[in-house]
């Protein structure tokens, strides 16, 4: 292993700050594979250390590909994470909406192009994402189908559920869309939780990409089956909104599997403790996203549900 440090800004107030990479195997450029970007994003970056842990562990077997090449980049914005604060420090734009970057722009954009310019030539790109909405998913991999895409890889990844989604026009900013503009087969893998850390889902998310790396002969290990899997459609997952805000209680859970009409969770009335509003499935399926915060507003996703 060898790590460098791919990016680095100087900031007036207090240390430079430094982008660090890791590389494994040998020059080709085979994998990228990008963590936190967004100062919350605690189980996407704690998923690249582990994953870098167990990419160690394979060198010293001698067990990685020594022509393909890995590089790990476990954190892209070092001072939100100081913080606790999800975007920019200084001006609350996010790093993830400045892709491709442009390297004379302002600080996100030049820090989006630092991070770009060192992974864009790479075939394959994996992103730890996290969703802007808070909450917890199934551990999964979602793909945009760009046309460029090759959706069948998903499947090496060994996940229950692969998502293909179709872009809508800000995602032309992302780092997964243009990943895939500059040719690279691009995976968003998403690891269950956001800002705490779940190590049950941070294992098999691991796992997952470790799968997808033998499948590819990067590495010789030892990394289970995983599931057959089942590729959908995003414009075929129900989508459950609240009707009123307030206290929001959920009954069921990511990976729950539910039926049509059952209740999901309630919505109290944050003062006087009368239900505002009972939360019901509009169909039988799968829940794969769960909204996993006390206070809700009206109108806000809080399930998606994989129909059966």
């Amino acid at each position: 292993m060898m790590k460098e440090i791919i990016y680095s800004i100087k900031s007036p107030y207090r240390e430079p700050m430094e982008i660090a990479g890791y590389r494994f195997g040998g020059d080709e450029k085979t994998i990228a594979i990008v963590g936190a970007l967004r100062g919350n994003e605690i189980q996407q970056m704690y998923a690249c250390g582990q994953l870098i842990h167990e990419l160690r562990k394979l060198e010293t077997m001698g067990k990685l590909d020594t022509k393909m090449g890995i590089l790990i980049i476990p954190c892209g914005n070092s001072y939100s994470m100081n913080i606790g604060k999800r975007f920019w420090t200084m001006d609350n734009t996010d790093i993830n909406r400045m892709f491709p970057g442009y390297e004379l722009g302002e600080t996100t954009q030049r820090i989006a192009d630092g991070i770009f310019s060192k992974i864009k030539d790479f075939k394959y790109g994996i992103q730890f994402a996290s969703f802007y909405q808070t909450g917890n998913f199934i551990p999964h991999v979602k793909m945009m189908n760009t046309g460029f895409a090759d959706t069948e890889l998903m499947k090496n990844f060994g996940f229950k559920y692969a998502i293909l989604r179709n872009p809508r026009p800000y995602d032309t900013t992302t780092l997964n869309y243009n990943w895939q503009i500059w040719e690279t087969q691009a995976f968003s893998v998403y690891a269950g939780d956001t800002d705490t850390i779940n190590e049950n889902q941070c294992r098999e998310s691991v796992a997952a990409v470790l799968r997808f790396m033998k499948s590819l002969k990067i590495i010789d290990a030892s990394t289970g089956l995983g599931y057959n899997t089942e590729i959908v459609e995003e414009q075929s997952v129900s989508q459950i909104r609240t009707e009123t805000g307030g206290i929001f209680l959920s009954t069921v859970h990511a990976g729950d599997m539910v039926t049509d009409g059952q209740e999901l969770g309630r919505i109290i009335n944050a003062l006087d403790g009368e239900t505002e509003s009972i939360i019901r499935s509009d169909c039988s399926g799968v829940v794969y996203f769960e909204f996993n915060r006390p206070l809700i507003n009206q109108n806000m996703i809080c399930y998606k549900i994989i129909r059966n």
